[in-house]
């Protein structure tokens, strides 16, 4: 049974990565999969995270390790949906300063069109 499952939809003018369930050390290839994807083929992406009920510190270097190519290639990536554990988590880690984490889908739309 997979503790997680990732879709990732191509919407209009961004990728929108959708993931549920449970991020630790063995699904968070799936992650790392599809921001790989994401990142080779759009220039904006949204993560919603409102139903990941749990992401571990390997979930957390996934994300951790694509900020800096995605800023040298220039693509914007927002995150948005997260519930308090798992804000609580990257907030930990300081990652909502190194992130564009945004409390729902229209606000990190807003955030996109912004730019």
């Amino acid at each position: 049974m997979d503790m997680v499952k990732i879709e990732t939809i191509k919407e209009d003018g961004y990728q929108l990565i959708e993931v549920h369930g449970e991020i630790d050390a063995s699904s968070s290839i799936e992650l790392d999969d599809a921001l790989k994807n994401a990142a080779e083929s759009a220039s904006q992406i949204l993560i919603d995270l409102s139903g990941l009920e749990y992401i571990s510190s390997a979930g957390l270097g996934v994300f951790i390790s694509y900020l800096e190519e995605l800023k040298k290639n220039e693509v914007k990536l927002v995150i948005f949906g997260l519930n308090e554990k798992v804000l609580e988590v990257f907030e930990i880690l300081g990652l909502q300063h190194l992130m564009n984490i945004k409390d729902n889908k229209q606000n990190a739309l807003n955030f996109l069109n912004e730019a």
